[in-house]
């Protein structure tokens, strides 16, 4: 074989040795009895044409390659926000490896999780025996604080109770008594990640504020001058929650953030391992009730947390995501009437420079033509930002958007001449997505590092702004919210097109028009 101790070749170029390519080609002559070349080009050419595209759009019972992910993991982001909490799932150990990776092969940290370990006989006779035995362990091993207890498919379908289950798993003495344990049911067959989100924090409000499962007395509610900041799931947490700090700490509020996972996916190296680290306090969960009000970043994803903060009497400021001036206005101006402070000076100049840089770039992206797919909130913060730069988001879709959610993307659409020729696909998915691409061409693609294959497939460059991105380094530390968040945006959007210009006009004497070097 070509590899050795003396050779050592990379992945990408190892299985083009002949060897390999040996067993690639008589695999394929063997054993896969696939259709000839030409019928194969035939068939891919023609789910490129309108015609298939009326078939691919006329589809209602089939999701294909879904631009999100399950309720699980949005539980798991939500227990990693809070302090010393180990997150606990009630299922399989495969569902948890998928969760793990997911957020480990993102923030290129580790990521805690563990499960009740469920298998065949967990499916027919439930789960107790596992949840607690699960908690026990997890309790013994790891010495959490809290332990944030969801669920997986197998679990929820045969019914399992966590609220009993816990209550029998504190009887046999698996964690003591007291011991805070809150839970919520995160079917991963319903909704999204961005569901077991709000499914998961409004579990834990619930639990601290409601009187933990009825084992102690509630908490009541005194009002005082403090603002509670909830920021949703969020793939660049650790960047936008050291920006939302920054923002706050210059209004001088007293601000709690309720669920801060970014220090967790921020650890340093310098010689001591944690396995927990930052995050919401339990102390700041309890406190959190007596704010005078809450600013929610992100409407679809916290749906059923707004609706409880508001039934508990606070204030609920509930915005999209924001990105670029008119998003970043509206949450600056909310603080600034919650605390009665002006808006200091530092962020009204961020805010000139932000516009004065737009106005530099604006002639390379003005009527240049996006789509774009992701989370309901950040289409909706992405699509402004566009619009703001004369640029047309041509294709929104959010695989996880209801049609609340896309009529707002219209309204945003019909406020701007921009926004004429654009379209907004609720419910959608990436197959979708391809027949769009295809049919109605755009310059540029706005995904996750799943509309790679689009890319290469379509031929329309990606440019990295959505959860999951694997195949890059670092974004998340780099903020998206606020000015400073649409500077950074912004110059990726410029990154891309001056790549794609340069590749356009890289033929010497062809294509390689001017000698340009000045843009």
């Amino acid at each position: 074989m070509p590899q050795s101790a003396e050779k050592i070749i990379d992945h990408e170029l190892l299985f083009r040795e002949p060897e390999y390519q040996k067993i690639f080609a008589d695999k394929k002559a063997n054993f896969e009895f696939n259709h000839s070349d030409a019928r194969v080009a035939e068939i891919r050419d023609w789910t490129k044409s309108k015609d298939y595209k009326d078939k691919n759009f006329a589809r209602e019972a089939l999701t294909v390659n879904p631009a999100k992910a399950c309720q699980p993991l949005g539980a798991v982001y939500v227990a990693n926000g809070f302090h010393k909490t180990l997150s606990f799932v009630h299922g399989s150990q495969g569902c948890v490896a998928y969760y793990r990776s997911h957020f480990s092969r993102h923030f290129k940290e580790p990521t805690s999780c563990v499960s009740s370990s469920m298998t065949e006989d967990a499916a027919v006779f439930g789960g107790l025996n596992n949840m607690v035995d699960g908690l026990a362990n997890a309790y013994n091993l790891y010495k959490p604080e809290m332990i944030a207890v969801s669920t997986t498919c197998m679990a929820e379908v045969i019914g399992d109770d966590l609220n009993a289950f816990i209550k029998t798993s504190k009887e046999k003495g698996s964690v003591p008594a007291e011991f805070d344990v809150p839970f919520a049911h995160t079917p991963a067959f319903v909704g999204s990640h961005v569901t077991g989100y709000d499914n998961a924090l409004l579990g834990v409000l619930q639990h601290f504020w409601d009187g933990k499962s009825k084992t102690t007395e509630p908490l009541v509610r005194v009002p005082d001058e403090s603002i509670n900041f909830i920021g949703g799931f969020d793939g660049f947490v650790v960047g936008n929650m050291k920006e939302i700090k920054r923002i706050f700490d210059l209004f001088g509020a007293k601000v709690n953030i309720v669920c801060d996972p970014s220090e967790v996916w921020n650890t340093p190296t310098d010689g001591e391992f944690r396995m927990y680290e930052g995050g919401t306090t339990k102390a700041e969960v309890e406190a959190a009730l007596h704010a005078k009000a809450t600013i929610v970043f992100q409407e679809f994803c916290c749906e059923k947390t707004a609706k409880y903060l508001r039934e508990k009497g606070q204030e609920v400021v509930v915005l999209n995501a924001p990105v670029g001036v008119a998003g970043t206005d509206r949450f600056i101006m909310a603080i600034s009437l919650l605390t009665g402070k002006p808006v200091p000076a530092v962020l009204e100049r961020e805010r000139g420079q932000l516009v004065d840089a737009m106005a530099d770039s604006q002639a390379h992206l003005h009527g240049k033509r996006y789509a774009l797919y992701g989370d309901p909130d950040q289409m909706l913060g992405y699509s402004e930002f566009l619009l703001e730069l004369g640029a047309e988001p041509a294709h929104v879709l959010a695989t996880n958007g209801g049609e609340d959610w896309a009529n707002k993307v219209q309204a945003l659409f019909d406020s701007s001449p921009y926004g004429a020729n654009c379209k907004v696909y609720p419910k959608r998915d990436l197959w979708h997505m391809r027949s769009l691409l295809h049919t109605e061409p755009v310059d540029f693609l706005i995904g996750n590092t799943y509309g790679k294959y689009l890319e290469r497939d379509c031929g329309v460059p990606l440019i990295r702004l959505v959860f999951p991105i694997f195949d890059r380094h670092h974004y998340h530390r780099f903020p998206t919210w606020g000015y400073n968040g649409a500077l950074w945006l912004l110059t990726m959007l410029l990154d891309e097109f001056f790549e794609t210009l340069d590749a356009n006009t890289i033929v010497p004497g062809k294509t390689d028009y001017s000698y340009d070097i000045i843009r």
